[in-house]
């Protein structure tokens, strides 16, 4: 079993990506509704992905024997002043959802937790990665205003086709 203040802390995470789901989903719907089709696939595509990371973390609960709490989340921010606004949202939400990760780690860490902290490590590599993805989109969007189309031309060239990450834990209900 994973030490109490790891599993404790795991369930707020397990919100934490929760709400960053239904974050990505507003962002999605915002970019639909003014048909970049392009962007809003990105973020449609973002937001799964947080709620499988919200889910890989309920697997590691349930696969440990530890409790697993869905916490309610709060309504996103879904009216944005201009294109850039979701980007900019997502850049901040990633950087903070770094630090919760980081938190954990380290709780891990304190506790000894090994099990805990070995399963953490996938999300650290994950976190660096969607921290460049959303700096190097917030430059393109920043760099585009004027343009939605080179930016719409950016998202399908750069994003997506990655596949599976065979080393990503595994996502209950999958």
């Amino acid at each position: 079993m994973p030490a109490a203040r790891f599993a404790e802390q795991l369930n707020v995470q397990i919100g934490n990506e929760l709400s960053a789901h239904n974050q990505y989903l507003a962002c999605a719907v915002y970019y639909d509704a003014l048909t970049m089709p392009r962007m809003a696939a990105f973020f449609y595509a973002q937001a799964l992905e947080e709620r499988d990371h919200a889910m890989m973390m309920v697997q590691y609960l349930l696969d440990t024997d530890a409790d697993v709490v869905i916490p309610g989340v709060e309504a996103p921010i879904a009216t944005f002043a201009d294109v850039a606004a979701p980007v900019a949202l997502a850049l901040e939400q990633e950087k903070r959802v770094t630090e919760q990760i980081n938190g954990l780690l380290r709780i891990a860490r304190e506790e000894f937790d090994f099990a805990s902290e070995q399963f953490m490590q996938w999300f650290i590599k994950e976190q660096v990665e969607e921290v460049a993805t959303m700096t190097d989109l917030l430059a393109v969007v920043n760099r585009n205003l004027d343009d939605v189309e080179d930016i719409e031309e950016y998202v399908a060239r750069e994003q997506g086709g990655e596949g599976a990450d065979p080393t990503a834990p595994r996502v209950a209900g999958a």
